[in-house]
């Protein structure tokens, strides 16, 4: 995947990494270091990647309703009657820390998607959930960032 963004020129290699960032499956621990090795500005990436997933958050905060119906119904037609094992993580989680503790530890065991669709289900406000995953995808995206620039320099892989 690498090799198929530095391939790309221009703005490209910014976009296909923002619809990465924007997927629900991935986070800023996967979106930010793969942009990093393939050569672009760490700073764009950290902001793409951030931008992304953030819109992935805003998103389910916006249309949770929705969401829930249609996430219930596909959960009926499967035959899907327990909570999954990530469910269940970010929900001790949540019990034990709280929305901020969920939001600052669920890039790290659930990721952030997961866990704001938890928090709104447990009845958090949607501006409060936005505002914490903001906060949470803000400190590791920096943390990742920074980490990929001086650990990839320091094993010389860029």
């Amino acid at each position: 995947m690498i090799e198929w963004i530095q391939q790309t020129d221009g703005i490209w290699p910014y976009i296909v990494l923002f619809l990465l960032a924007a997927a629900p499956w991935l986070d800023v621990f996967l979106v930010v270091p793969l942009g990093i090795v393939a050569g672009l500005s760490p700073v764009a990436v950290a902001i793409i990647g951030f931008a992304g997933n953030f819109l992935l958050v805003l998103l389910l905060g916006l249309f949770f309703k929705q969401f829930s119906k249609w996430n219930t119904n596909q959960k009926l037609k499967k035959g899907i009657t327990t909570t999954s094992k990530k469910e269940t993580r970010a929900r001790r989680i949540w019990e034990r820390y709280g929305l901020p503790g969920l939001a600052l530890l669920a890039p790290l065991i659930v990721g952030t998607d997961i866990a704001a669709l938890l928090a709104l289900s447990l009845g958090s406000s949607r501006k409060r959930v936005i505002q914490w995953m903001a906060v949470s995808l803000a400190v590791w995206t920096i943390v990742m960032a920074l980490g990929s620039v001086y650990g990839f320099s320091y094993m010389k892989i860029i």
